[in-house]
């Protein structure tokens, strides 16, 4: 590992309890990563304290201004949350497999690879100077799996791994889809401190019959092919609302979500498989432009911050 202390001893994962992990992302009516729009500082505390009482393990995405908010803001209130970040990696390769789009100029891509130095940078900036509160760091997310529209070579994800693990003291991950991982990865898997996958029933055309058992098969699948690796799910959850694309209408509600949030969590605790919930909040910026469009619609809560009937009538 060039330039990396191999000695460096790296803080385990915390141990916690039933549904205390979920994606955080703030963005509200108007607001998105993509205009650079981001929730206040009132938004982002008002949301943290909303979360406080039910989770204490927050994940996100990159190392935008929202995420430095978020660890400014828990360190100053004194708030009950670790929260792994993320350098999101933009598209370092064409990928024309994915159906919306993902074949770029050269330029594009080069001007891309030079923006995920910076993020890498940002993320040890981050992990150094919130080694409280920052629990662990991901080189990227779902950039390797075949549909992909940031797809980055896997060769090139393994450096920024050890970038990363020679930057910081927190383990380094790289978050992806169950698929890869079931062996296209399997030097990456080398490579992290902890394995961490994605598993969607819903996306994949499975009822609430068999949404658990599926689940679990994923994760089995992964954590039986690197026995000693860590293995956390960082992405698992129920969309509430479907337009029909990827999703049947009938599919998705919030008695399905409560039920398999409810399910999912359960077998997580029983196995102690530390779990991210997808999402503590819908986000209308996602998707096309239909209001039913599935991936707008994957929180715990509305977008307007009130509780679904999985949350509905709990502390």
């Amino acid at each position: 590992m060039a330039g990396a202390d191999k000695t460096k001893t790296r803080g385990p994962w915390p141990q916690l309890g039933r549904t205390e992990a979920i994606c955080y992302s703030g963005y509200r009516e108007g607001q998105s990563p993509a205009t650079r729009m981001y929730p206040s500082e009132a938004q982002v505390l008002e949301d943290l304290r909303l979360l406080a009482p039910r989770f204490h393990h927050l994940r996100m995405y990159d190392c935008s201004p929202h995420v430095q908010m978020v660890l400014a803001l828990i360190a100053k209130h004194h708030l009950p949350f670790k929260v792994m970040i993320g350098a999101y990696l933009a598209a370092e390769s064409s990928n024309p497999r994915c159906p919306w789009g993902g074949v770029y100029d050269e330029e594009v891509l080069l001007r891309n690879r030079r923006e995920n130095q910076v993020q890498l940078a940002k993320a040890i900036h981050l992990a150094n100077r919130y080694p409280d509160i920052v629990s662990a760091v991901s080189a990227g997310n779902e950039a390797t799996v075949e549909w992909t529209d940031h797809l980055v070579p896997t060769e090139h994800v393994i450096q920024y791994v050890r970038t990363l693990k020679a930057g910081v003291q927190q383990p380094v991950t790289f978050c992806e889809n169950y698929v890869p991982w079931q062996g296209p990865l399997e030097a990456l898997a080398a490579e992290v401190d902890f394995i961490s996958l994605h598993t969607y029933p819903a996306w994949e055309q499975k009822g609430m019959d068999a949404a658990l058992s599926y689940t679990q098969a994923n994760y089995d699948s992964v954590a039986q092919r690197y026995p000693g690796k860590p293995v956390v799910i960082t992405e698992a959850g129920w969309a509430t609302q479907s337009n029909g694309r990827g999703i049947p209408k009938e599919n998705a509600n919030e008695a399905f979500q409560k039920q398999y949030v409810e399910e999912l969590t359960a077998w997580s605790a029983k196995r102690g498989v530390l779990t991210f919930v997808f999402e503590a909040f819908d986000e209308p910026w996602k998707g096309s432009p239909e209001p039913d469009e599935p991936e707008k619609h994957w929180g715990l809560y509305t977008v307007d911050r009130k509780p679904k009937a999985v949350l509905a009538g709990k502390p």
